[in-house]
């Protein structure tokens, strides 16, 4: 029986930190950024789709969606926003069960869905168990500053734009505490796979 695990966070939370984790242990994850990027790409369904809907100012010279050009868009319009999600979502979620299925059938023990927006777009019936990985909020707003080289502002907008980290703390199943060390986030990774019966490689 594999174990769906569902990993999140908030911005600057450290998510990307523990989903590297994961696969330095040989533990499948399937990226919904990765998928999204993927879905979006020239002739695939989503792409073709854009285009119809947004018209081809949108694109680069290589026929690509130029990512930030539409986000420019999407940002300002909540009806243009909702558009795009219609139709981006439902195709990242069909290739991340196409992958998820894929390693059920070669038997492995866990597989770990990274999904950023996985209370918001209340995609918990997609696994198991989930994981949240949180910092305090001062951290957060000090590691989104440097990371990105943000203002303040623009710092915090970002992470206003988003659930707050407290109110996915009550949703999910494990808290993963990453103010301390890597290594200190490395061993309650450690201990929470292990309280869950999985081997580690």
């Amino acid at each position: 029986m594999t174990l769906i695990v569902g990993l999140t966070g908030g911005i600057a939370s450290g998510k990307s930190t523990v989903s590297t984790m994961l696969k330095e242990m040989n533990i499948p994850v399937i990226d919904a950024d990765v998928e999204a990027r993927l879905a979006v790409g020239k002739n695939e369904a989503a792409y073709n789709q854009i285009v119809a809907e947004f018209g081809t100012t949108i694109l680069l010279p290589d026929g690509e969606i130029d990512r930030s050009k539409l986000g420019a868009i999407v940002f300002h319009n909540e009806q243009k926003r909702q558009r795009l999600n219609q139709i981006v979502h439902p195709e990242v979620r069909r290739r991340m069960t196409e992958k998820k299925e894929a390693a059920i059938k070669r038997g492995e023990e866990i597989v770990v869905l990274d999904i950023p927006l996985l209370f918001e777009s209340k995609l918990t019936y997609m696994v198991d168990k989930t994981i949240l990985v949180y910092v305090d909020p001062k951290v957060q707003l000090q590691r989104l500053m440097q990371r990105n080289q943000f203002s303040v502002e623009e710092a915090k907008a970002r992470i206003n734009a988003q659930m707050p980290l407290r109110e996915k703390k009550k949703l999910a199943d494990v808290r993963l505490d990453n103010n301390g060390s890597i290594t200190e986030t490395k061993r309650q990774l450690e201990e929470i796979l292990s309280r869950w019966g999985l081997t580690l490689k």
